[in-house]
């Protein structure tokens, strides 16, 4: 087993856990310093001192880059055993990462350990929130419920590097695409619950909320964005097909059709490729299939809303398109791309 520690400008309590987690005898520690400056050298000469491996970026690349840098090191370098990544702020308890590693070794199937927090206590209003939103969003979007999606207590198989090196992002929001990516590749997601620990209001977390909340939902908003677009399509061609014709079905039909091509190209390349394009002939055939249930949900809720309720066509399309927006995001994360 290898302990993963990224940091980026530690204090004494990284020492600490080093110390601690020595006496559990797990295995080689790795931490990586992600760019901390001179100011923080001493701190990790001596974790050097207590035998950890430090590997350093010469700037701040982001947790997203130091956990790559350390899963490729232990990939060439390692142990081939599991590994457990841990934050260096005091957050994980030795005995916590004593479970995680328990459980990875228990693993019959590769997947993915986290050591999700109950959130119980004196909790800082922002880390509730923003896990709170996170959980309710992620769950919406993916079908898959996990209670902390935001924890940096994690656990892998030594199979999983490769797969891990391969998921983008560099900084917060990689974390996120792993638990987004990890369901598709057929990795299972288990939770272990761990003590919530936030010491001094969480003053030393480097999380910014507005940047880094940005880049966690990046891949939601790049759907929105794609849908928001294809909507526009499918809102101009349905008013001027329906104002030449007056057959609502065709009107659905045909701007449905065009709107679909154009947001298929899109989230086949840019949304849920995931560092790589999927390819046509396995995705195409799965989108379109989607197309005609979403058609036909399209259909039967904009003629309700338009004939049976007697809603403007403006109002009941406007319905309809946040009805299905939702139930078409997730079913193309878990069935098309």
């Amino acid at each position: 087993m290898t302990i993963l520690i990224p940091s980026y400008e530690p204090d004494v309590r990284l020492l600490n856990l080093v110390l601690q987690l020595q006496t559990f005898k797990l295995g080689p520690i790795v931490i990586v310093d992600d760019g901390s400056g001179p100011g923080y050298r001493g701190i990790f000469e001596t974790a050097e001192a207590y035998g950890c491996t430090v590997l350093t970026h010469p700037v701040n690349l982001g947790k997203g880059r130091a956990l790559k840098t350390g899963f490729q090191y232990i990939k060439e370098y390692g142990p081939q055993g599991g590994i457990v990544c841990a934050d260096s702020d005091g957050q994980h308890l030795p005995h916590d990462i004593k479970r995680i590693f328990e459980v990875l070794l228990a693993q019959t199937t590769p997947g993915i350990v986290l050591g999700s927090r109950r959130f119980s206590g004196k909790i800082p209003a922002r880390s509730r929130f923003g896990n709170t939103v996170t959980r309710a969003v992620f769950s919406l979007t993916t079908g898959t419920k996990v209670y902390d999606t935001q924890t940096g207590l994690r656990g892998f198989p030594y199979s999983m590097l490769d797969w891990l090196n391969q998921i983008p992002g560099d900084r917060f929001e990689y974390e996120m695409n792993m638990l987004l990516t990890a369901h598709k590749e057929g990795y299972e997601i288990t939770e272990e619950f761990i003590d919530t620990v936030y010491l001094d209001h969480n003053e030393s977390s480097h999380f910014r909320p507005l940047v880094d909340s940005f880049r966690i939902y990046m891949p939601i908003l790049m759907f929105s964005t794609s849908s928001v677009l294809s909507a526009l399509i499918d809102f101009g061609l349905l008013f001027v097909i329906q104002y030449f014709t007056h057959n609502l079905f065709l009107s659905v039909v045909a701007a449905r059709l065009c709107s679909s091509i154009f947001n298929y190209t899109i989230n086949r390349k840019y949304v849920f490729s995931a560092g790589r394009t999927s390819k046509v002939r396995q995705s195409l055939p799965k989108y379109f299939s989607l197309v005609l249930l979403v058609l036909l949900l399209n259909y039967g809720l904009l003629y309700f809303y338009n004939e049976k309720l007697i809603i403007p066509l403006l109002t009941a399309k406007l319905l309809t398109e946040v009805s299905i927006f939702l139930f078409s995001y997730w079913a193309q994360r878990r069935f098309v791309y």
